[in-house]
């Protein structure tokens, strides 16, 4: 692909400069939480730059960065945010790419609860479900998307809870105040393995793809921690981490199965 090559060349001509330790500002939509801090963890580890971390909406740190949050490097959890800012010429050029593609599921925080499936979602006994506000979390638009390809979206439009991102969306089912809760895979699931209550991954053909695109805001371009870090995101290690929270590769979105069961 033209864009990546490009993208690695921008990279490559990015070890030819004396390295200083620097501090990279990163702002990420709340569902990659989970994954980025065990990916900042180690990049500081090996490299001595530093990192700091912002959580919010994808929609939420988009209207920050058009007023000017002082953000380097942005990893949302949709495409059209990344591609709006590169169209008004606010990222170094090239530098939009995807970086993982989203697992959408359906938990509950009781783990004794039957196994989730779709009929869950109609039980007259079901009291909430909680939904991230899909005019700004893409996580949300999926999960109105699931619903309606279920046409479920009439029988559960009146239980639904909204919550300003997927982090609160999360909160609202672990503190138990919605008995089910559209979240991202990632904040339950680590090495192949659900982390606690019970949980639906939903079949990615239930949905559009949820792919993640990251970019380098224009106040960065000389910043080679933010440039070592957009390096780092391409390891096989920060990869490994990304799989590991129930992420897919790129690579994998074109022959995945969905073997979580």
């Amino acid at each position: 692909m033209k864009v990546t090559l490009i993208f690695f060349s921008f990279l490559l001509g990015v070890g030819s400069h004396s390295l200083r330790a620097e501090t990279v500002n990163i702002a990420v939509a709340s569902n990659f939480a989970k994954p980025m801090q065990a990916i900042v963890s180690q990049f500081m580890h090996q490299t001595p730059h530093q990192a700091k971390l912002s959580y919010a909406s994808s929609g939420k740190i988009y209207a920050q960065i058009i007023h000017g949050a002082p953000f380097d490097i942005f990893l949302s959890a949709d495409q059209a945010k990344p591609l709006a800012l590169e169209q008004q010429q606010r990222i170094v050029n090239n530098t939009r790419q995807t970086y993982a593609i989203g697992r959408l599921a359906l938990w509950s925080n009781y783990p004794q609860q039957q196994k989730i499936r779709a009929q869950s979602l109609s039980k007259s006994t079901l009291n909430k479900i909680a939904v991230a506000n899909p005019d700004i979390a893409p996580y949300g638009a999926a999960a109105i998307e699931v619903l309606n390809h279920l046409k479920l979206y009439s029988t559960v439009k009146s239980r639904l809870i909204y919550g300003e991102n997927i982090a609160q969306t999360f909160q609202f089912v672990s503190s138990r105040n919605a008995d089910l809760g559209f979240i991202s895979l990632s904040q339950v699931w680590y090495k192949g393995h659900l982390t606690h209550g019970s949980v639906w991954p939903i079949p990615t053909e239930l949905h559009a793809p949820i792919k993640q695109d990251l970019v380098l805001l224009k106040r960065a371009k000389h910043n080679q921690a933010a440039q070592a870090m957009l390096t780092f995101l391409q390891s096989e290690q920060a990869q490994q981490i990304i799989t590991d929270y129930g992420y897919l590769r790129v690579q994998q979105e074109s022959n995945h199965h969905d073997a979580i069961n």
